[in-house]
């Protein structure tokens, strides 16, 4: 008999302590070559420790890690990648002043020039379908385009593992189809591929094993072809995810128009960036307004437009409640009941060293004093409110935002703004990186919202999610904005095509595709 071939990656009661949790409590696992291997857990269960651990970012307090069956110490990444280990965080781990190239040169050593990574990544990039800009800065890309330059950089060191945090968090469907092909062919080549995400349906569709985490430990192992989303729920979250109540908004039932952007244009303000042009849409109070678009088509433009981070609108084509706010900054714009979720969490959305209570100020200040002065008791009874209310899992109001989980920290940012009780009511990428759990309760929330009166504008690369809670859908594309159709009359395959800028020029052309 020919002898039995070793695991890939074997580990053996890993455990780690935190001072506020025990993310991983003697935790197993074991990882064939070639295997498409997911690991399911809900935020917090301990995921993302474990996979720092097995790329060396963080160290074990116990247990033993085999590599190709012998045992190994992986003390730092750059050991991890000596072995053939490579990760795509769900986090990403970019310097913003250096472009895509020299950050995805850093990784690799010092045996090829830029020039020579540079042409490589345009090379895997063609291959795999991930459009990727070697030349462009990173400050000036979106958060999907960044994780398209983590996965060539992860790629390009020919890994016999790699570790995927949460892959296709802000990847369109399309793109998550080539991905698919692409670790396949991994796979059929003998890489062995670590595969993290909370949407059933991948798993389901593209692993071999699954391991499930809860608490910190292993629950169970299962071959996912064979399960259910609703058994794979209720194996994580030991439950099924409640079932949203949506109705949809009709004109009888929506209000004033909220907020109403009238041919909005607006020059690139850097090289790399994209122009909007000629942008209209309204958003009524009442309803919820999504929309849709590859990563990188004037998204963050039209955010900071609608925000108050980009002041240069021309007067009178941004109005709130009839109200011009074009030259208005962020603060005045919250004062008049408009309230925003950035697509980037930490960095934009919470400050990562600050502590949750410390950062419930950046947008809720009803807790400053006259003279400036904080009442800290106020604060941290805020983010101790909004910890039990949304369910999120951390160490008290004095946890620094960094130490939470990528899930959890979304679930307190959405809950600091639902909080607020605004009037309007902007979010980017609502549910990204958040289990099936904590994506219905985020989902359900807004929802809510909406049927409390307030108008929602949600900027989404899941066309999944657009769908289940928009009642009105709207594509961007190149920085160009589509006429508005209902969502009832839209289907995924025609928001797809539009994706490309191919849409109707009017809206009683759209009525009339629709019909």
């Amino acid at each position: 008999m020919p002898p039995a071939v070793p695991l890939r990656l074997e580990l053996r009661g890993i455990t780690k302590q935190y001072p506020a949790v025990r993310a991983n409590d003697g935790v197993s696992l074991r990882v064939a070559p070639g295997q498409i291997h997911a690991v399911l857990g809900e935020n917090g269960a301990g995921k993302s420790t474990l996979m720092k651990i097995i790329y060396g970012a963080t160290q074990p307090d116990a247990g033993e890690l085999l590599w190709n069956g012998e045992p190994v110490k992986v003390p730092s990444p750059a050991a991890a990648r000596t072995l053939g280990i490579s990760m795509v965080y769900q986090h990403f781990s970019l310097f913003d002043t250096l472009t895509a190239a020299e950050n995805v040169w850093l990784g690799l050593g010092k045996h090829e020039t830029l020039a020579e990574v540079t042409e490589r990544i345009r090379q895997v990039a063609a291959g795999y379908g991930l459009e990727v800009d070697p030349l462009r800065p990173v400050h000036t890309l979106s958060v999907g385009e960044r994780q398209r330059v983590e996965i060539v950089r992860a790629l390009l060191t020919r890994p016999s593992l790699l570790i995927l945090d949460e892959p296709t968090s802000v990847l369109t469907p399309q793109a998550v189809d080539k991905l698919f092909v692409t670790l396949r062919q991994l796979s059929s080549e003998g890489c062995s591929i670590l595969y993290i995400s909370h949407k059933l349906d991948e798993i389901r569709h593209l692993c071999h094993h699954c391991t499930v985490l809860r608490g910190g430990k292993v629950t169970g192992e299962v071959d996912p072809t064979l399960e259910t989303n609703a058994s794979l729920s209720r194996l994580m979250i030991g439950a099924e995810p409640p079932v949203l109540k949506n109705r949809s908004a009709t004109p009888e039932k929506t209000g004033a128009v909220a907020l109403d952007v009238k041919r909005l244009s607006l020059p690139q303000l850097d090289p790399f960036g994209v122009s909007l042009a000629d942008v209209s849409l309204q958003v009524r109070a009442g309803e919820i307004v999504g929309i849709a678009g590859v990563s990188g088509n004037g998204q963050q433009e039209l955010m900071a437009a609608l925000s108050g981070e980009d002041r240069r609108a021309p007067a009178g084509s941004v109005a709130l409640f009839g109200r011009d706010i074009a030259a208005a900054s962020p603060r005045q714009r919250r004062l008049l009941g408009l309230h925003f979720v950035p697509e980037e969490r930490l960095g934009r959305g919470a400050v990562p060293s600050l502590s949750l209570a410390q950062n419930t100020l950046l947008t809720r200040t009803q807790t400053v004093g006259r003279g400036g002065w904080l009442r800290l008791a106020e604060t941290r009874a805020l983010a101790a409110d909004l910890i039990t209310r949304f369910n999120v899992k951390a160490g008290g109001p004095d946890a620094v935002a960094r130490s939470l989980s990528g899930g959890n920290l979304q679930k307190f940012l959405v809950g600091r703004e639902i909080d607020a009780k605004p009037k309007l009511l902007i979010v980017a990428q609502p549910t990204w990186g958040v289990d099936v759990g904590a994506a219905a309760q985020i989902r359900g929330e807004l929802l809510r919202l909406r049927d409390e009166g307030c108008a929602l504008l949600i900027v989404s690369e899941e066309l999944d999610e657009l769908f289940e809670i928009s009642d009105r859908l709207l594509v961007i594309a190149r920085g160009r904005v589509s006429p508005p159709i209902a969502t009832s009359q839209a289907t995924v395959e025609q928001i797809g095509e539009w994706m490309s800028g191919l849409w109707p020029q009017s809206a009683s052309e759209v009525a009339h595709a629709a019909a």
